[in-house]
């Protein structure tokens, strides 16, 4: 067969380049002599000697990549650099591109994985800041014999030097050391020294905490007045966190707590084995952090706030889904595994900012023994937490008997039935199913209470409940006298 003239110049034309590709000027050094390539070696011979000659992309990359390893827009920006190239290039960068392009992707998930877990050992790091801070008395605030208000020495921020107002106080009359506990306000809160007051009644020292620069003093605006040594304030929520690590809200008040208890342990009336933390809301937020990077801590009781909360249907969910930086640094589920502490877990199933689930998710990703106490009607405030007796008496029976007064065993679904198990070192006297049939965010359900039995059983107690039809959530509160205890939080799988 003849082929066309246009494609027999062709033809000829390739077999005249593939003989000058055979000649000793095409050939290198192999056993120290010349010796002639086999053609497909010189065609790649060719590709990466002319792919690599474009110097000025592979130096612009590196260089990249040096700068910016660390920084969360990396993938993006690798991403861009390389389709730039692509573009502007010829066939053998866009060979190039594409062989570069997953290994600098891969080589940015690592670096943003090392670049978070560092963040994180620079957290944990918080838990050595063991030494007592210095303090001086804060001018203005009326003072007593056991309670008075101070400042104590905090962390820089910004290249200056911080303090952090709070008030002090210690129970009337005290017989030997007494066990103390730190208190962390919630978003918009102040040190309350009511809050210390009520502590104190209880045999407790107390130091509650101001942890945005704030004193317990309002404005004009109705604003808590700043002092002259503040910290950073809250900004919404984690809005700070392409600041560095150590200039960003959460960790000094991480800092701040820690350094707060590093207080209350130094004083000599205080028994430093017997030293506890609450928070509300924010505070609470702070205290399921804390918790699991000052081990010193006897016993907590983070009230509201809690981890998991970047998928919630709320403003949590609506200002976190994007916030790489608080699911891979900030959630409190980072830390929980090391708290070994008996923990309260505190709340109430209408709460509209902390949904059940994200609770359920934070006690069950703790090491140590936690109750649980969902309370009916509790609202969300300060005061609402601090007016029940159910945190004093957990903290008091933790340390005077050395174990929280319940114990929870277990809570399993059995069919169309819960069963709830524990012990109890008071007599428990009631106990209610409290459910839902709705679905979506917890605190925007409709809660049902309907009848649970309760029995003894030599040294435990079993609640026992019949599910209602549809139930789409549910747990179990037991009383005595006038406190509460609650199963965990229960989700049930509809049958279809």
């Amino acid at each position: 067969m003849r082929l066309k003239p246009e494609h027999q110049r062709r033809w000829d034309a390739e077999q005249q380049d593939e003989k000058s590709d055979l000649s000793p000027t095409n050939s290198i050094f192999m056993n120290n002599r010349l010796t002639p390539l086999p053609l497909r070696r010189i065609i790649y011979h060719r590709f990466i000697v002319a792919t690599f000659a474009r110097r000025w992309f592979l130096a612009a990359v590196h260089r990249f990549i040096v700068a910016t390893f660390a920084r969360r827009w990396f993938l993006a920006a690798v991403h861009a650099l390389v389709s730039v190239a692509t573009l502007k290039s010829g066939f053998a960068n866009r060979m190039l591109t594409s062989l570069l392009l997953g290994p600098l992707l891969s080589v940015a998930c690592v670096a943003d994985a090392d670049d978070f877990a560092s963040k994180r050992a620079d957290v944990l790091a918080l838990g050595q800041l063991t030494q007592p801070p210095a303090m001086i008395d804060a001018e203005g605030f009326e003072r007593t014999e056991t309670i008075r208000a101070i400042y104590y020495d905090a962390l820089d921020y910004e290249g200056r030097p911080t303090k952090v107002f709070a008030w002090l106080g210690l129970p009337s009359n005290p017989s030997g050391k007494v066990p103390g506990i730190v208190l962390v306000h919630g978003g918009g809160g102040t040190a309350f020294r009511q809050w210390v007051e009520k502590w104190n009644e209880k045999g407790f020292a107390a130091i509650a905490i101001a942890h945005e620069g704030q004193v317990e003093h309002r404005e004009a605006s109705r604003k808590w007045a700043k002092h002259q040594w503040p910290g950073p304030s809250r900004p919404g929520h984690y809005k700070d966190v392409s600041k560095p690590l150590q200039d960003q809200w959460m960790y000094h008040a991480l800092a701040d707590t820690i350094l707060a208890n590093s207080l209350l342990r130094s004083l000599p009336e205080v028994d430093q084995d017997k030293v506890g933390v609450m928070g509300v809301s924010w505070g609470g937020v702070i205290t399921s952090t804390v918790m699991g990077i000052d081990t010193r801590f006897a016993f907590a009781i983070p009230t509201y706030g809690c981890g998991k909360m970047a998928d919630v249907d709320n403003h949590w969910g609506a200002a976190l889904g994007d916030n790489t930086f608080y699911r891979q640094v900030w959630d409190p589920l980072h830390y929980l595994p090391n708290a070994t502490m008996p923990t309260l877990w505190f709340s109430w199933p209408q709460d509209n900012h902390f949904p059940l689930d994200s609770q359920a998710a934070s006690y069950r990703a703790m090491s140590g023994e936690f109750l649980v106490a969902l309370l009916p009607g509790m609202r969300h405030s300060t005061a609402a937490a601090w007016n029940p007796p159910d945190s004093y008496a957990f903290a008091e029976s933790v340390v005077r008997e050395g174990m929280p007064w319940c114990r929870q065993i277990r809570t399993q679904l059995n069919g169309s039935s819960v069963q709830f198990t524990l012990s109890s070192s008071k007599t428990l006297e009631h106990a209610v199913l409290i459910s839902t049939t709705d679905t979506g965010y917890t605190g925007n359900r409709t809660w049902i209470e309907s009848p649970a039995s309760l029995t003894r059983k030599e040294d435990h107690w079993v609640a026992t409940a019949d599910l209602p039809d549809h139930t789409t959530s549910c747990f179990v509160n037991v009383e005595s006298g006038d406190l509460t205890i609650s199963s965990q939080y229960v989700e049930v799988q509809q049958r279809p």
